[in-house]
């Protein structure tokens, strides 16, 4: 046999051996394939539980937390009625309570707070994104931020030892004189100058609202894109028309949703405004008196509950919190939804 002849029978030989064993290695690659795909399918299954069990775990909390509440003023709520929403009597002796005088304490500081924390959040925002040279806007967004994370009983102590002597020799007196005789707005501002009251709590309310809002503003504010704003200034815009007319349009949803996020931690506050509010279950139309919250009430009076109905009507006060809350928050995203759908009209 030649040599030539061999060698050529040799090959296809080995050629035949490999296509027979090719469908051998196909099918170990397919069974391999298709392994990784059931090891996939399983991960990514895995994956969707572990994550709508965190997403379920937030809401079977917040729904525990809503009906623990529910079911401890029960009591309460079972005794009293719908009167303990608008009856103003907290008389731990003669076993008699209403939520009215901290449900209005409540509102009362926290719309103060926010009527002062908005423009001067809104100001701070617009210095740091728009006006403050670049060196002097990383040192003030970090002192805010810093202040942002001070705890509260800080300024509560500062409210009580410094502001609050500031506002009865100073501040109160000024308003009571000069404001108290008004027509309309003058009830808001008559009463005895002791620096304890609705005003002063929402003061300082407002002073720890502020770095909260100014923040999330801040970076709101950073989210449009430089180069609509350079187009405004390029044809001729001044800052105020430029913030005006192209940021606030551009960040609008976000804006109001911080504003009211800073409105759900007015509401809730506890420390700092049990040191300043007075801690008076007095229902009046004056600013300058003491007043009360829910927070505070809660504060103040819950270890001192001696009686079920005591301890109950204080829980129950604590399911209102969290339903007014819940509310406010509820009409923010309301409005969000409301202003998106009108943007996306206009834009049609």
């Amino acid at each position: 046999m030649p040599s030539g002849f061999g060698r050529h029978f040799l090959c296809e030989l080995r050629i035949a051996e490999m296509f027979k064993s090719y469908p051998a290695l196909a099918m170990d690659r397919s069974d391999q394939a298709s392994s990784r795909d059931r090891h996939d399918k399983r991960a990514d299954m895995l994956f969707h539980l572990v994550v709508k069990g965190c997403a379920l775990l937030v809401l079977i909390a917040l729904l525990g937390a809503a009906f623990s509440m529910l079911w401890g003023g029960r009591e309460a709520f079972a005794t009293f009625g719908w009167k303990f929403l608008w009856s103003s009597d907290w008389d731990a002796v003669q076993r008699k309570f209403g939520a009215l005088v901290p449900i209005y304490g409540t509102l009362v500081t926290a719309l103060i707070a926010m009527i002062i924390a908005v423009p001067v959040s809104f100001g701070i925002a617009l210095f740091l994104t728009e006006i403050a040279p670049v060196w002097l806007r990383t040192p003030v967004a970090a002192a805010i931020e810093l202040l942002a994370g001070i705890p509260s009983i800080i300024y509560g102590m500062w409210g009580l030892f410094v502001f609050v002597p500031f506002m009865a020799e100073h501040v109160d007196p000024w308003l009571d004189e000069n404001l108290g005789a008004l027509p309309i707005t003058g009830p808001l501002f008559q009463g005895a100058p002791i620096g304890l009251g609705m005003l002063t709590a929402g003061i300082v309310l407002g002073i720890m609202v502020i770095p909260f809002v100014a923040s999330i503003m801040r970076e709101v504010f950073l989210t449009v894109p430089s180069e609509i704003k350079e187009s405004s200034y390029a044809i001729g815009s001044t800052t105020w028309e430029v913030v005006w007319d192209v940021v606030l349009p551009y960040t609008r949803s976000a804006v109001i949703g911080g504003i009211f996020l800073g409105l759900g931690r007015a509401l809730g506050e506890t420390m700092a405004v049990t040191f300043v509010l007075g801690n008076a279950h007095l229902l009046s139309a004056s600013l300058l008196e003491p007043g009360n919250s829910i927070a505070a009430t809660i504060a103040n009076e819950f270890t001192e509950a001696d009686s079920p109905l005591y301890l109950s009507s204080l829980i129950a006060l604590g399911f209102l919190l969290f339903a007014v809350t819940f509310i406010v928050l509820a009409v923010a995203r309301l409005m969000l939804m409301r202003l998106a759908k009108r943007a996306g009209e206009n834009r049609q």
